[in-house]
């Protein structure tokens, strides 16, 4: 028979997971409508200097100051006055900084997408990238943008053995899985001598990273799958960030930079920082976000063809990938931590 206390702690955590779900839009209502940005820097306000700041109704922005107080994300002078952080402005605002969170509300997941999920769990085929729709591609961006800026040129890609002098002389580097192109973009902006190619399926993404390029001479994207790398040439440089554990054959897409790349090349794989055991996952905490994350996106782009290998957000664990580089013909294979709480980095040699 059920406890009455420990069911009503049960229920006020389940109610606790539903307030963090309105909280999440509300958030993102935030960032649209740039409430947290006029508040940053500005010190305590009422809801009528944030209006009149934000030129929005007074009554709709007192009552979204009172949930954000509420969730602990503003903090409440009484009676009146709300206040954002200086620390909160980073997470919320700040999107030349790496620990900034905001471009992971950037849209919420709307009925007819979930209603695809739903359908996955009975067939076990789940929704491609593009099904995801274009705010999918939208959030990457502003998710992966701060990490970007702050540390692949200036801090990753000076810890490789080799790599800056090459890209600084001029050579062929493939991006692949280079969704929208900001990593693209940065590479190519930084290194003008080499030339940059981004392969990616999605059309959505593409479109989006053909705008950003537009005015980098030295880069281009085109549609195509990572399995496919060896039909464009070789190349000296490989990238491939947050995206093999989403791919439906990540087996085969190794395989295929392990055919193009060059003899003395590099591959840089950015992954989901995870171990193979579930129970030592659990310690993580924000596992449940990894998982869900995984059930609504990464593993259903990765089971979203018959023969997907369905890895999963945490699925691509560092013994497993060193297992599937080595199968695939690579020996050199070494992890680097930069102190991302969510990822680590491989460089992966022939």
């Amino acid at each position: 028979m059920a406890d009455p206390k420990a069911t009503r702690a049960f229920a006020l955590k389940v109610w606790l997971i539903r307030q963090g779900e309105l909280v999440s839009q509300m958030i993102y209502l935030g960032d649209r409508l740039g409430l947290f940005r006029a508040m940053a820097g500005r010190g305590a306000m009422t809801s009528p200097e944030l209006a009149a700041a934000t030129e929005l109704n007074e009554r709709y922005v007192r009552e979204w100051l009172a949930s954000m107080a509420g969730a602990g994300l503003v903090e409440l002078h009484a009676p009146d006055r709300f206040e954002l952080s200086a620390e909160a402005a980073v997470v919320l605002t700040d999107e030349d900084d790496p620990l900034c969170a905001i471009g992971a509300f950037a849209g919420p997941v709307g009925p007819d997408y979930l209603a695809r999920v739903e359908e996955a769990f009975r067939t076990g085929v789940g929704p491609s990238y593009d099904e995801m729709g274009p705010s999918i591609a939208h959030r990457t961006d502003r998710m992966l943008g701060p990490w970007i800026r702050h540390a692949l040129v200036p801090t990753i890609l000076p810890a490789l053995d080799g790599v800056v002098g090459k890209l600084e002389a001029g050579c062929r580097v493939a991006d692949v899985g280079c969704g929208s192109g900001v990593a693209l973009a940065a590479m190519a902006a930084a290194f003008p001598r080499s030339e940059f190619h981004g392969y990616d399926p999605s059309t959505v993404a593409l479109e989006r990273a053909r705008v950003r390029l537009a005015e980098l001479p030295n880069a281009a994207v085109e549609p195509d799958r990572a399995e496919n790398l060896a039909a464009h040439g070789t190349f000296d440089f490989v990238v491939a960030f947050d995206c093999l554990h989403d791919m439906t054959r990540p087996d085969l897409a190794i395989a295929a930079v392990r055919g193009a790349l060059a003899p003395d090349g590099t591959w840089l794989i950015k992954d989901i920082r995870s171990t193979g055991d579930l129970a030592a996952n659990m310690k993580n905490p924000v596992i449940a976000l990894q998982y869900a994350t995984s059930v609504e996106f990464c593993m259903s782009s990765a089971l979203s063809e018959p023969d997907g290998l369905g890895l999963g957000t945490c699925g691509l664990h560092p013994d497993l990938l060193e297992a599937m580089c080595r199968d695939a013909g690579f020996t050199r294979f070494a992890v680097h931590d930069f102190g991302e709480p969510a990822n680590l980095y491989y460089e992966v040699r022939p």
